[in-house]
Order: structure tokens, then sequence, then C-alpha cells
């Protein structure tokens, strides 16, 4: 799955805690420029998408709006107008659920998502890197036969290894003393 948002932006979180209105502030700013209107419904979903900070599902936003009164049509609407300036980037889940995450980065952040659950892990930064690496280059390539406009959208999926078999690769790694 990717998300893709810029590094040096509001939006990006690299690991610090941002102000959560910074980032509203922020990607209000980016639908501003893209002649959106800034509404109620647009800025609670927002401020969903930031607090979660990994993908979500339009069921799981709508459900954190409940008492906003958002509705799901609302939802799905605010979502398809994000992704298409780039506010938004939309991944998969295993079984085609669709999720969104905020994105205003340049560089490509890369997930694997469990086919046991819903749970979403952001890949090293040294696997991200070379995979960011060799997509690039194909993309290249692309351009190079004369093909516009390339994206691409990649998912992982992968059952989660067991509690046992991770605590079991922990200790392999760890030298026997005597």
């Amino acid at each position: 799955m990717i998300a893709s948002t810029q590094t040096n932006h509001p939006l990006h979180n690299s690991g610090e805690t941002l102000d959560p209105h910074a980032r509203v502030e922020a990607a209000c700013a980016r639908l501003r420029e893209a002649g959106l209107r800034i509404t109620q419904p647009r800025i609670a979903i927002l401020g969903v998408l930031i607090a979660r900070g990994q993908p979500v599902s339009i069921e799981q936003i709508h459900g954190e709006l409940r008492n906003r009164s958002c509705d799901l049509v609302t939802v799905y609407r605010c979502l398809a107008a994000f992704e298409e300036i780039g506010l938004v980037r939309r991944s998969f889940y295993h079984n085609g659920t669709s999720l969104y995450q905020l994105s205003d980065r340049k560089d490509t952040v890369y997930h694997v998502v469990s086919k046991d659950g819903s749970d979403i892990r952001s890949l090293d930064a040294e696997t991200n890197a070379r995979l960011a690496a060799a997509i690039k280059q194909v993309e290249e390539q692309l351009k190079a036969e004369g093909y516009g406009d390339v994206s691409h959208v990649l998912e992982f999926f992968a059952k989660a290894p067991e509690a046992a078999d991770r605590a079991r690769a922990g200790q392999a790694k760890v030298p026997a003393t005597a």
C-alpha cells in the first residue's frame, strides 16, 4: 500500500508530534489552493485522518464522525475530492476495502497490511528506500517509452507472524553466552 506526504510539509508526521490544528490548517490551505471550499464536514474528516495517522476506511472515518452529523455520502464525496487533489492517497485492505491516509510528501511510504486483521505497519526506512528507488526506475522507463501521467499502487498483504515466531526470530539473532 502506498501513502505519500511531503517530508517538510506540516501534514507529514515524521515521528514528532505536530500540532493537529496546524496540520488541519495546512490541509485547508491545500483545499483552498485547489479551489475547494472549507466546510465543517471536510474539517471533521481531516481531523479524523490526522488523529488516526495511518490508512483508515471510510466506514471507520464515518464511525468517528457520528456526533458531528456528517453522513456517509458526504464522507465518500469529501474523500473523492481530497484524492483528486492529492491530499489523500487511497490504498486497500486485502479484501478490497479502500483505505485513505493524508498524503502530501514527494517520498512514498509503503505498508504491509495484515491478512489476519486490520493491522497496518509501515516498512522500515531502508526497505522503503530500496523499493522506492526500484519503482522510480520503472516509472522513468515507462516515461521514456512515451507513457504519461505515470502512477502506481503497491500493496503488500501478509499473515502476521505469530508472537512465538517473532520471539524465536528475535532469540535466534541474539548470540548465546556461555
